[in-house]
């Protein structure tokens, strides 16, 4: 049994290291390096550092019934760029990706209710609902591609495109700031839920 959890644990990492490799054949880098937090902080120093790094390059929130974690945010800052992230969200749970740390892309355990909303999983949350519901259960890991330009966002949630060109001339809440013509950061939510990363990975696109 030993053996085939040590041949399955290998077989991951391979299979991540080779996903990483052919992502930055096609100019992207990554942002989290599977390791350790280089290049990201806490949003709030104070706060409760909920994020642990674990074995398969796994970036995790954990955050238990009447906790709450810290929003981590990158060091870098952002104009256009497309993003590429994997996440796996337990059912119920609630986290965010913003992008330049103003525009939450909603990550939301949502599976159940069958149906796209404005605060459900792949929203620009408060904004603009999916134009299809392309969630996964809360056991599955998901994949999602989000690019901005200007004030455009386009989402791609687990092969289905569910965003094309949304106009967000607005912050969505809990944002860095309300600076939306300046660049800005990455930050992952950490506050509401537990949530895992892997595999997040940027390209920097030309500004207009």
């Amino acid at each position: 049994m030993k053996k085939l959890l040590l041949a399955f644990s290998i077989a991951a990492i391979v299979a991540a290291a080779n996903l990483a490799l052919a992502a930055e054949d096609e100019g992207f880098r990554p942002l989290f390096n599977g390791k350790d937090l280089k290049g990201w902080r806490l949003r709030n120093p104070k706060g409760h550092n909920s994020w642990t790094v674990e074995q398969g390059g796994v970036l995790k929130n954990t955050v238990n019934p009447g906790e709450h974690g810290t929003d981590l945010v990158t060091d870098q800052k952002f104009w256009n760029f497309t993003v590429k992230y994997e996440y796996m969200v337990p059912d119920r749970s609630n986290s965010g990706f913003y992008l330049r740390g103003r525009h939450e892309i909603q990550i939301f355990g949502d599976y159940a209710s069958g149906k796209p909303s404005l605060s459900g999983n792949g929203a620009i949350y408060n904004v603009k609902e999916p134009s299809e519901f392309a969630s996964k259960p809360g056991d599955q890991w998901q994949t999602c591609e989000a690019t901005i330009v200007g004030n455009k966002i386009t989402v791609v949630l687990n092969g289905k495109k569910i965003h094309d060109e949304v106009e967000c001339k607005k912050a969505t809440g809990s944002e860095i700031d309300a600076k939306i013509n300046e660049p800005g950061p990455i930050f992952l939510q950490g506050d509401h839920g537990t949530v895992s990363f892997r595999n997040i990975m940027i390209k920097e696109l030309p500004k207009e």
